[in-house]
C-alpha cells in the first residue's frame, strides 16, 4: 500500500492519494467493489485537480469581493432577480456580450460584478477585474515602460473583463485611447462587464471626444444586458444598523 501511495505522489495524483489514504484509515476498502474504488479515486483525483484550477483562476481574476450568486441581496427589489440568475449561467460569455451594472454608490455593483465573475471561474472561463482608475493608471505607466502591448494581450485573452467604477472621473486623451484599443480588441470576441454609477446617458461626457465616444459606447452598450440597481447604499444601511446596535448595548447597559 505505501509502495502505491508513493507512485501516486510521483505522478502527482494528490487528490487520489488522498482519498486511497483516507480509505485505507477509514476501513472502507473492504466496502468498495474494485469498481467503486477505481470510480472514488478518480472522481477525488478530479475534484482535486478542478479545486486549483480554480483556486489559481479565482486568484489571477483579483476581485474587489469574495462573492456568490447565492450571496447576492435582492431586498427592497434593487435590481431584477430573474435576470442576474439568467446571466449566472454564463451563457452571454459564449455570445460575447456585455453587461452594464449602474446604481449609485454602496449599492452593490462591485459586489454583483464579482460574483458574476466568480461564476464564470467555477465553469472554467478566465476572468480579470480592474478598478477603471487603476485600469488607466497602470497602462499608462506601460506606455512609458514598453510593457503596454504585452498588458493589451493579457486583458484581451480575458473572457470576462470588469471595469469597475468606471466614469468617476472624466477621460483624458490618454485613457480614453486606452479604453478604445481595449473595447476594440474585445470587441465581438469577448465579454465584458462595466459598473458605474453615472448614468449610461451621461458616459459620452465621461468619455469626451464625440468621434471617439460614439466609436466606444456603439461597441460597448448595443445588446449589451443592462443590470439598473435601485435603493439606496447598503453601505449606509450597515453603517446606520451598526449605529443602532451599538445605542441599544449602551441603553440595555
Amino acid at each position: 500500500m505505501n509502495e502505491i501511495l508513493t507512485k501516486m505522489k510521483q505522478m502527482r495524483l494528490q487528490g487520489m492519494a488522498k482519498a486511497f489514504t483516507l480509505t485505507l484509515e477509514s476501513g472502507r476498502n473492504e466496502k468498495f467493489t474494485p469498481d467503486e474504488m477505481v470510480t472514488h479515486l478518480v472522481e477525488s483525483e478530479w475534484d482535486e485537480r478542478y479545486n486549483r484550477k480554480l483556486d489559481r483562476t479565482v486568484q489571477a481574476a483579483r476581485f474587489r469581493y469574495k462573492a456568490s450568486i447565492e450571496q447576492i441581496n435582492y431586498e427592497d427589489n434593487r435590481m431584477d432577480k430573474n435576470q442576474v440568475l439568467r446571466l449566472a449561467d454564463c451563457e452571454f460569455i459564449k455570445r460575447s456580450e456585455n453587461i452594464i451594472i449602474t446604481g449609485s454608490t454602496g449599492i452593490g455593483k462591485s459586489f454583483i460584478a464579482s460574483a458574476i465573475g466568480h461564476q464564470a471561474c467555477s465553469l472554467g472561463y478566465r476572468v480579470l477585474y480592474q478598478h477603471s482608475t487603476k485600469l488607466f493608471g497602470r497602462m499608462k505607466i506601460a506606455k512609458a515602460d514598453g510593457t503596454y502591448l504585452k498588458e493589451l494581450a493579457r486583458i484581451e485573452r480575458q473572457h470576462i473583463f470588469i471595469i469597475d467604477d468606471f466614469g468617476i472621473q472624466p477621460l483624458d486623451a490618454q485613457s480614453r485611447s486606452v479604453l478604445m484599443e481595449i473595447i476594440e480588441d474585445r470587441h465581438g470576441r469577448s465579454s465584458t462587464i462595466i459598473t458605474s454609477q453615472v448614468p449610461i446617458s451621461k458616459w459620452h461626457e465621461i468619455i469626451g471626444e464625440q468621434t471617439i465616444a460614439d466609436a466606444i459606447l456603439d461597441r460597448i452598450v448595443h445588446d449589451a444586458h443592462r443590470i439598473e440597481m435601485k435603493g439606496d447604499s447598503l453601505r449606509k444601511k450597515k453603517q446606520q444598523k451598526s449605529e443602532e446596535d451599538i445605542e441599544s448595548i449602551i441603553l440595555k447597559n
